[in-house]
């Protein structure tokens, strides 16, 4: 999701301890939220393109720290009672230092790496698959079954995209590529509207990258939308969602994707699990006045 003027920006930051894990009942089932830490950016990667007289408002509404944003990343986790489903591997050690730390949060959770049956992929941004392997270049979860959509593996394997994909990013395809290739003969493709397991469907979400995927899990009369990026945060995004967002690969299309899972969550009243939301990544949205708000789920 990142540019590399906010990547160097993380560099500076001090490692915390991962928030505890975040658990609510789904049907039958059990969906938790695994920290992977935060990411630290620079204001301006988010704000820089709109419109001051606007945005000024909602700075002071959210209290949000012109300078620095430090977005949490969540990773959910699906338990059904057959497989254990984990939605995308967090940033792993070589990103940023106050990221990658999935593999503390599983074990203070109780869950072993091999009792991971699948891992299922949004998108190929650092944040999201760069823990795809340990420290001796091996998958970190060596029992799992990886899944990812067919059009984002099909953009990221692409020879061209690291030179179409702009400077800024083009350290994501390497990146990505090379993690990739790890499990070049075990991934499982799917496209969009394909149930890719018990009660889990995918969802197309793309603009934040060409394949972004989002999931939505049902086990009984529960929902559940796991969005990845394709709404980032819980202020302006939610606010104004017919603006532009700097981490958005295609920021039009991004705009498009958001507001019509916006609109789905507010009618559906589901329960939404987003990378970058905070208190744990698990709430509900409600329509307001002028766009939407985001209630974290206590």
């Amino acid at each position: 999701m990142l540019h590399r003027r906010a990547v160097l920006a993380g560099l500076a930051a001090a490692a915390v301890l991962p928030r505890r894990a975040m658990t609510t009942s789904l049907g039958t089932a059990r969906l938790t939220t695994l920290s992977d830490g935060h990411l630290t950016l620079p204001g301006g990667f988010l704000f820089d393109a709109l419109p001051e007289d606007d945005l000024a408002p909602l700075i002071a509404r959210f209290d949000l720290n012109r300078d620095q944003l430090t977005p949490e990343c969540n990773l959910a986790l699906y338990q059904d009672g057959t497989n254990t489903v984990l939605f995308d591997v967090g940033s792993g050690p070589d990103f940023m230092p106050s990221a990658g730390q999935l593999t503390d949060s599983l074990d203070t959770a109780g869950i072993a790496l091999d009792e991971v049956t699948h891992v299922v992929f949004t998108h190929a941004h650092p944040d999201h698959i760069w823990g795809l392997i340990d420290d001796f270049d091996e998958p970190l979860f060596p029992e799992a079954t990886y899944m990812m959509g067919r059009r984002e593996w099909d953009y990221w394997w692409n020879p061209e995209t690291v030179t179409t994909i702009g400077e800024a990013r083009a350290a994501f395809a390497v990146g990505a590529k090379r993690r990739m290739e790890f499990i070049e003969d075990a991934v499982e493709f799917f496209d969009d509207g394909a149930e890719i397991l018990p009660g889990i469907a995918a969802l197309a979400s793309h603009g934040h990258t060409p394949g972004h995927m989002s999931f939505e899990i049902a086990n009984g009369a529960d929902r559940a939308l796991v969005v990845g990026d394709a709404i980032g945060n819980h202020h302006i995004a939610f606010a104004r969602p017919a603006w532009p967002s700097g981490a958005d690969q295609d920021p039009d299309l991004g705009i498009t994707t958001r507001q019509r899972l916006l609109d789905k969550l507010a009618h559906d009243q589901s329960l939404i699990v987003g990378f970058h939301l905070p208190g744990g990544g698990m709430g509900r949205v409600e329509r307001s006045t002028d766009g939407y708000v985001f209630l974290p789920e206590t």
